[in-house]
């Protein structure tokens, strides 16, 4: 089925963002919204997730009902992208050149801490899942604190930026398994149940 609601890019989308100053940067809000559709909480609705992107109380105010429209619309034309990015589970980590070790490293963990598996525990971390996903969250929060532990080291060398590359491969691959083991048949759950009307 073809969304109504169509990705605007993402360099009009990071002007998007500094024109409402969302302090969330644009790879942890793809990573966050790729969670929170594979998230366990089913009472986690995208209007919830965009309005964690602001501190509580900071959140834009939309003067018109034209404005509030086109804002969610600009989302969810994301929302949907990532949909289908976590579908065919082609979720990939953003592409970055880590010629600054520390701010490389420091991005990565904020877009699998912040992004990644905020979404998807969606403010619950107390939810029922089977053990396989939970050990897998876990890991991949492990994979999280590499990152902040290499942001820290003084030698950042060749060695620094081989295991950052590892890294990167580990939490991919884990991040694919939670998509294809646990996302994609909670996808596949949602649209029996919601069969498409002719």
């Amino acid at each position: 089925m073809q969304s109504e609601n169509e990705y605007i890019g993402d360099d009009n989308f990071k002007k998007f963002l500094l024109h409402y100053n969302c302090p969330t940067s644009l790879e942890v809000i793809k990573m966050k919204f790729a969670g929170a559709i594979c998230s366990p909480n089913t009472d986690l609705r995208p209007t919830d997730v965009i309005s964690s992107l602001w501190e509580k109380g900071q959140e834009p105010r939309l003067e018109t009902k034209n404005e509030a429209e086109l804002f969610f619309k600009f989302f969810m034309g994301l929302w949907d992208e990532m949909f289908a990015t976590v579908g065919f589970n082609q979720l990939s980590l953003s592409k970055q050149v880590p010629s600054d070790i520390k701010e490389y490293a420091l991005s990565r963990y904020d877009e699998i801490e912040y992004g990644f598996l905020e979404g998807f525990w969606g403010g619950k971390e107390d939810l029922k899942v089977p053990t396989f996903v939970a050990e897998m969250a876990d890991k991949l929060s492990e994979l999280a604190d590499v990152y902040q532990i290499l942001a820290r080291r003084d030698k950042q060398d060749e060695n620094t930026i081989q295991t950052l590359k590892e890294t990167d491969k580990m939490v991919s691959k884990a991040i694919a398994f939670l998509i294809e083991n646990y996302g994609i048949p909670k996808i596949k759950q949602i649209k029996n149940n919601h069969p498409v009307q002719n």
